[in-house]
């Protein structure tokens, strides 16, 4: 199986592992939390809408809230249907009155209700968990059908509108749905909410808008701002005192709730974890995104799944043996992206998985720089245990076809060519440069040198100061051994010229350089220890050459009889004028110099 195949086959893997994890719901919980932020944002805005709480303060003038008789909430009635021309659009009252209590205060009530007009008054459903049975067979199971349902004493119903006041909980606790309406007995029941906004539209001579909703009646809602935005301190006992204006309410959308944690009417909000939310601005946020219109549909499911295989699909392959500085900007731009496209869309109405894209991205990119560490840190040791013991690519090469026997201690003699190149006079050119300038000539010398050698397959066996040493015929077998170390000896000395033109310009300094070829038996192989070894080769040949180098004037080759022999006809070699004896080496031994190809 080729690698191409195989990066994509871990790519299809990678993009349906994490579509399915994402579909499956894996990580709701910190989806709806991204959501939350970057959709639930405090608009600060007027609104027509007034709350008048009942607070502690109103507990401790009244009395605890379970003794108070319906009048309490019929003279606050009467206080805001007191002057016609300052009357509310619509008053919601966000506490039950089912069942009849006192004849008097229910009577009162009902009486200020009519009197007011436009009073919404609350209902409430129960739901729980219905089975329905056709035959003996088969059974339909609802786990939120409508069990109860609440509704006011008959005479405040007769004379009010009735809205529901459920509130609608998520999964995780958090209340960012509503109910539109509720279906008791197969009979509609809108919220409290939207009765409420359709009054005092259609008071304003329009018409609310009704949000798209789910099967049950449930729709998204865009919370307005944060707990205490709509309450300004006005309670019970302030507006029956006459210490607040009725001005103050002309017009308005008023709500008249619990406003005090001693009631336990209270919900965590995506606008605001950190705070509770009392049940009356719950309703009252509702309320502003009816009146807004600013209603938001689920984006298709389906085009959501799509876009994150395909997007994870062809993430990975782009990561997939890319290094990081490549993937991360990648990374930190689809991140941007796909949040900035989520809100963008959220803006047109559409609610999307803000998470899917962003949560698969970064889980790839770890997979794809884990695998690629792994890749890499494999490979490094496989170069680092090869290139420890070896320098040349031709050597590394025999290794893979020989395996780990090629790795042990030993060596076998064959017939090689070897060339040796020194720079002449390095030692009094390093005494007169710095040591920065010294190691950038011995840099772009050594290779040079290196790169000779390696356009003619030779082996690079080491350098030694500003000498190096090459030869040709092991560990691969070269027939034409003594001609490529030929060639790579004429190439030194033009590369050795142009590079001294270089330097000359540069730091005004000039390099020559002085080769040395033979050809003869060497033994070959791996010297040194178990832990530390090199592959070089040792004998008479190697000194031989090493010397006819140290002989060499700058910008010369000398090699030996038998290597100008070997070379005859394709290159020309010239006996030196004054013959040199080599030390360790017979009168006989012929020294030439190579001039270069025959012409």
């Amino acid at each position: 199986m080729s690698k191409q195949t195989k990066n994509l086959i871990a790519a299809l893997f990678l993009a349906t592992l994490m579509t399915l994890l994402c579909v499956s719901k894996v990580f709701r919980s910190p989806e709806l939390w991204l959501e939350d932020k970057l959709y639930q944002r405090p608009v600060y805005a007027e609104s027509p809408i007034v709350i008048i709480g009942i607070d502690d303060e109103d507990i401790k003038n009244f009395g605890p809230y379970h003794t108070w008789d319906r009048s309490v909430m019929a003279n606050v009635l009467e206080k805001l249907a007191s002057e016609p021309e300052n009357r509310p659009a619509v008053v919601a009252v966000d506490t039950m009155y089912s069942g009849t209590s006192s004849f008097e205060g229910d009577t009162r009530l009902a009486k200020a209700a009519e009197k007011l007009g436009n009073v919404v008054t609350a209902t409430q459903a129960s739901f729980g968990k219905k089975t329905t049975f056709f035959g003996s067979a088969s059974a339909v199971i609802d786990y939120f059908a409508v069990l109860g349902y609440e509704e006011p004493y008959d005479e405040l119903k007769n004379v009010t509108t009735q809205g529901c006041i459920n509130v609608m909980y998520d999964t995780d606790g958090v209340a960012r749905h509503a109910f539109l309406y509720v279906e008791p007995e197969g009979k509609r029941v809108y919220s409290m909410p939207y009765e409420s906004a359709r009054i005092y539209a259609e008071k304003h001579g329009s018409q609310i808008k009704k949000p798209p909703t789910d099967e049950r009646g449930h729709f998204y809602v865009t919370f307005t701002n944060r707990p205490g935005f709509f309450y300004e301190g006005i309670n019970l006992s302030k507006v029956v005192n006459g210490e607040v204006g009725l001005m103050h309410f002309k017009d308005k959308i008023v709500l008249i709730g619990p406003y005090t944690v001693g009631l336990q009417d209270a919900y965590i909000t995506p606008i605001e974890k950190a705070g509770m939310m009392y049940g009356v601005e719950y309703q009252a946020n509702v309320i502003q995104c009816l009146l807004d219109g600013n209603y938001k549909n689920d984006a298709p499911e389906y085009f959501q799944i799509g876009a994150m295989w395909i997007i994870c699909f062809a993430f990975f392959l782009f990561c997939n043996n890319r290094k990081p500085v490549f993937t991360v900007p990648v990374l930190v731009a689809g991140e941007a992206l796909s949040i900035g496209l989520s809100v963008w869309l959220f803006s047109l109405g559409l609610i999307t998985h803000a998470l899917w894209i962003p949560l698969g991205l970064l889980i790839i990119f770890i997979i794809s720089v884990g695998q690629n560490y792994i890749r890499a840190a494999l490979e490094r040791q496989n170069v680092t245990r090869t290139f420890e013991r070896y320098v040349a690519p031709n050597v590394v090469e025999e290794i893979l076809k020989e395996g780990t026997e090629s790795l042990k201690l030993g060596g076998k003699t064959v017939d090689i060519a070897v060339l040796f190149v020194d720079v002449r006079g390095f030692t009094t050119m390093s005494e007169r440069l710095s040591p920065e300038e010294v190691v950038y000539i011995l840099n772009q010398y050594l290779s040079m040198t290196s790169a000779c050698v390696e356009r003619y397959q030779g082996t690079l066996d080491k350098f030694i100061g500003d000498a190096t040493m090459a030869f040709w015929g092991a560990p691969i077998k070269d027939d034409e051994a003594i001609y490529h170390a030929a060639c790579t000896a004429l190439d030194i000395v033009k590369g050795a010229e142009e590079l001294s033109e270089k330097l000359k310009k540069e730091i005004n300094e000039e390099i020559h350089v002085g080769v040395g070829v033979h050809y003869g038996p060497a033994v070959v192989g791996n010297m040194g220890s178990e832990r530390r070894m090199d592959y070089t080769a040792i004998g008479d040949t190697v000194n031989t050459s090493a010397r006819l180098e140290a002989n060499a004037p700058g910008s010369t080759i000398y090699v030996s009889r038998v290597v100008a022999d070997a070379l005859k006809g394709r290159m020309k070699c010239e006996p030196l004028e004054t013959p040199i004896k080599l030390k360790g080496k017979a009168d006989g031994f012929e020294i030439l110099r190579l001039i270069g190809p025959e012409e």
